[in-house]
């Protein structure tokens, strides 16, 4: 990347020494194709500043003939969004998550949904094409695998336009149970010049880490004289610092009836109580760098080809550590009295042990984990060829070819879990109103001395893989009368998803736990200001590696062997062959319009699982007589299980609009949709007892997630930038992937046949949402505006249980002043509690959450403007809990970051 950074350090420099610039960008439609009957209007339009964006957006979301929301490019250039999910959680119905499932909270949106649904039931969209994700943390890469999209590949500088579709048409590619996002990226010939470069220097200061990195956009854009060829080229490199300060309460347990816990304490039997305890530190560099290569071709009038690749790369290296209570150990193994303690709603929430322990007789109260992950990544690209060809008058075809490829990876986990023994513990809940009290009254948190080497743990190498190839032909046709198009076509795409994962233990030959032998403490210990803002009084001067000795420690002490680790439990692989077929005809009069259509799905689907054989029929590293047993592991033997499955969908659609006066605007929409499920739902490993006939994994038994959709919404366009509106919507969820058992035949090797095991695992459910909306948006005063929005949803499974990512209540609102040289903007986002989903065998929530966001530009002139943006001003701290309140689970602080530059073109 030197060159690259080089080259876009050359640009930015000419681009500040040039005196005369100027750039525009011409209108594109929903597929970021140009609009050829407009083209003459579009190279007189210059859209600039917020005022001339929200308008744009209006006239498009108005014109539309579903129920959908629209960002214009100026809408995320004059924002303070450093992706595109920064945006669109300002729209209503859509909410977003700053985390991917197990990671833990962060200050940047990584995955949207829409109308109180999980993430994996919002299908994103690139040009009208899927697009392939990983993840870059670990456990999102073999743990909780799902089909959402990160966002945080996605930089906002890639965007012409985004379309948030939330009521469903027969051409629209399935996979969004709730609706899709469509992100459209701008193209050649849309440009107004010949020539066009833009480029901007940031740098980002991230106050709790106290770094400043610079961040790079560079465009390049030429079109030929006659318009029939244009390329356009865009770089982007952006760094940031980040660091997460955290309290994490990992899991609760009951306290068993029949233990000597229970039995010396009655009151407890059944109690919940916290597994560990941590003071949670995390750190990572993060450099987001790749870019777009369009080339657009048209020859003709009737022909337009367009070729466009995108790569992205988050490099994203990273450094966690916990000194934690072990509350598993004190009081799950070691049955330990505590000499006072307080039970509320079923859980121990404080407890104290005086230490008991000796030399002789060491008695373990806390364990701290420090670990390292270099290289740790995750990337994306597409390669897409779209040709639209106007055959007659009346008649067109667009094709749309490609394939996409997305990877998550962690090289290697640098690991060291220590004992501590002979301190003490105390602690004290005080629900979700701050982080708890711990202490270790008899030991000392900042020295390493004394600490023991308890186990060399990780999920590492770790990799997951995701691709698709698609091929699409749609064919239009322009009729007389009320009907005035009919639409069909053809879509296949193949998808294959994978993952591999080497659990790393000791490397016994070179004696790790002999104490000669322990990492090498250079005497640092946590930030000075650690957990300043989360409350509590916990260990905050704690010891710690460094990254660079525990990458050698680790090199030495740990076993990564891929064969004997590797960890089979933790992988699958998935195989999807997806057609599907569609008619659509578009109808309207001069007050009346819409789409009536239906599109057929067929899945097939192979997944292969592992199902693990009892060790006493078949011994790991051991030969074995079962069938195609694999025995390589040190984790068990096991066979592959292919499971095939064929799914077929008939999903109609319906969309009316109606014009009830030149400013009001009626619409009306009916739909069934459908999506996947999530990838490790399918293809978790099954381990299962031939005594009992029960066992656990995943499901690949499971059906696509179906949906009967009702929209309803009343729009008044009282100005060309106010707006009020209002509207309902109900989604009926068939197939919804809940948590239960379920029935299949597997081999019994301890009697040879097969029989009917009952697996607890992801199971096929139903439920609901149902809502409102309501937004409002316009010109107050002079040069000052404000919008405001509000989402009500209502989501449960059948059985009363809490839909995965559904807020109550999501609300924005924020005003914007602009003239001609200068503008601002500020922001306010908030939502509900809401439930994550199930981490460590327990139900996680996440509490409401707020953020406060601002942006100020100055115009110098035509070609330069000085920019100044701020994310997370009000310096939120993200609250997690369990089964209730007086069950916290984490408390993070993630501080805020300021964003300033210039950007300039010509």
């Amino acid at each position: 990347m030197t060159f690259k950074r080089n080259t876009i350090a050359v640009a930015v420099s000419v681009a500040l020494l040039s005196a005369a610039f100027g750039t525009s960008a011409a209108e594109t439609d929903d597929s970021g194709k140009a609009k050829p009957e407009e083209a003459t209007e579009l190279e007189a339009m210059v859209v600039r500043g917020i005022s001339s964006s929200l308008e744009k957006s209006l006239s498009d979301k108005r014109d539309a003939d579903t129920v959908s929301e629209v960002i214009t490019a100026e809408d995320i250039g004059k924002m303070p969004d450093k992706n595109v999910a920064d945006s669109l959680q300002r729209v209503p119905g859509v909410t977003t998550q700053s985390q991917s499932g197990g990671s833990g909270g962060f200050d940047e949106n990584d995955r949207v949904s829409l109308r109180g649904t999980n993430p994996s039931l919002t299908q994103t969209l690139i040009n009208g094409h899927a697009v392939a994700s990983g993840d870059w943390f670990v456990l999102d890469q073999v743990g909780l695998v799902g089909r959402s999209v990160s966002y945080s590949m996605l930089p906002s500088e890639i965007v012409g336009k985004v379309t948030v579709r939330k009521s469903a048409t027969a051409d629209l590619v399935e996979g969004g149970v709730a609706g899709a996002v469509d992100i459209a990226t701008r193209k050649p010939l849309d440009f107004k010049n010949a020539t066009t470069l833009e480029a901007s220097l940031q740098g980002v200061y991230s106050d709790l880490p106290g770094d400043t990195e610079p961040q790079f956009s560079v465009l390049g854009n030429w079109k030929n004289e006659a318009g029939t060829f244009g390329a356009l080229l865009q770089l982007f490199d952006e760094k940031r610092s980040l660091r997460r300060d955290g309290q994490e309460i990992l899991g609760y347990s009951q306290i068993a009836p029949t233990s000597a816990l229970a039995q010396a304490r009655p009151d407890l039997a059944n109690v919940w109580y916290p597994t560990l305890i941590g003071s949670a530190l995390f750190e990572q560099k993060r450099e987001r760098k790749g870019g777009v290569l369009d080339l657009q071709f048209k020859p003709t009038d009737n022909l337009d080809i367009d070729l466009n690749y995108f790569k992205s790369k988050l490099n994203a290296s990273n450094f966690n550590r916990n000194w934690m209570f072990w509350g598993s150990r004190v009081i799950g193994t070691d049955n330990r009295i505590p000499d006072s303690y307080t039970v509320r709603n079923g859980t121990l929430v404080s407890a104290t042990w005086n230490n008991v322990g000796t030399d002789a007789n060491r008695a373990q109260y806390a364990i701290v984990d420090q670990i390292y992950r270099p290289g740790a990544y995750s990337d994306t690209d597409f390669l897409n060829l779209d040709v639209n060809w106007l055959a007659t008058d009346r008649f067109s075809v667009a094709g749309k070819f490609g394939y996409s490829e997305g990877n998550g990876v962690t090289p290697k986990q640098a690991v060291f879990e220590g004992d501590v023994f002979n301190t003490g513990a105390a602690y004290t809940f005080h629900g979700i109103g701050s982080a708890a009290d711990v202490s270790f009254p008899s030991g000392d948190v900042s020295n390493f001395a004394g600490t023991s080497l308890d186990w060399i743990f990780g999920a590492s190498p770790a990799k997951t893989n995701d691709k698709e190839q698609y091929a699409q032909l749609d064919g239009e046709y322009a009729l007389d009368g009320v009907f005035n198009t009919l639409k069909f076509g053809v879509r296949y795409a193949g998808h294959d998803r994978d993952t591999e994962q080497v659990a790393q233990g000791p490397n016994w030959a070179a004696d790790p736990f002999n104490p000669a032998n322990l990492p090498n403490w250079n005497g640092e210990t946590y930030p000075g200001d650690f957990g300043s803002g989360l409350g509590g009084n916990f260990p905050r001067n704690v010891w710690q590696l460094s990254p660079a000795e525990l990458e050698r420690w680790g090199d030495i002490f740990s076993n990564r062997d891929p064969e004997t680790r590797d960890y089979w439990p933790g992988e699958f692989a998935i195989e999807e062959q997806n057609t599907a077929a569609y008619v659509m005809g578009s109808f309207g009069t001069d007050t009346f319009s819409g789409n009536v259509g239906v599109r057929f799905v067929r899945t097939e689907e192979e997944v292969l699982t592992n199902v693990a054989i009892p060790g006493s029929v078949c011994a790991p590293l051991a030969p074995c007589s079962v069938a195609g047993a694999i025995t390589t592991s040190a984790f068990g033997s096991y066979y592959q299980l292919p499971v095939k499955n064929t799914y077929h969908d008939i999903l109609p659609s319906l969309n009316l609009r109606w014009d009830l006066t030149d400013d009001l605007v009626g619409r009306i929409a009916a739909s069934r949709t459908m999506a996947r499920p999530d990838f490790s739902a399918l293809g978790g490993a099954l381990t299962a007892d031939d005594t009992t006939l029960t066992g656990n994994g995943g499901n690949p038994e499971l059906e696509p997630i179906r949906s009967n959709n009702f929209d309803a919404a009343l729009e008044w366009y009282y100005s060309p930038r106010g707006l009020l509106s209002g509207g309902v919507y109900y989604m009926d969820l068939d197939n919804y992937v809940g948590f239960g058992t379920y029935q299949t035949s597997l081999l019994n090797i301890r009697t040879g046949g097969f029989a009917t095991y009952t697996i607890s695992a992801p199971v096929n459910t139903s439920g609901s949402v149902q809502g409102f909306e309501l937004a409002w948006q316009g010109p107050i005063a002079g040069d000052f505006g404000a919008f405001a929005n509000y989402t009500f949803a209502d989501a449960e499974e059948d059985n009363g249980a809490d839909l995965v990512g559904a807020s109550k209540n999501t609300y924005n609102f924020g005003a914007y002043y602009e003239n001609e040289r200068f503008n601002a903007r500020l922001s306010y986002s908030r939502r509900s509690d809401f439930f994550v989903g199930l981490d460590r065998s327990s139900p996680q929530y996440q509490n409401a959450t707020a953020t406060v966001s601002a942006s100020a530009s100055y115009r110098l002139n035509d070609h330069v403007t000085f920019t100044l943006e701020g994310l997370n001003l009000n310096d939120p701290i993200l609250k997690y809990y369990g089964m209730n309140e007086d069950q916290p689970r984490a408390f993070y602080r993630n501080g805020r970051q300021f964003y300033f530059g210039v950007r300039v073109g010509f």
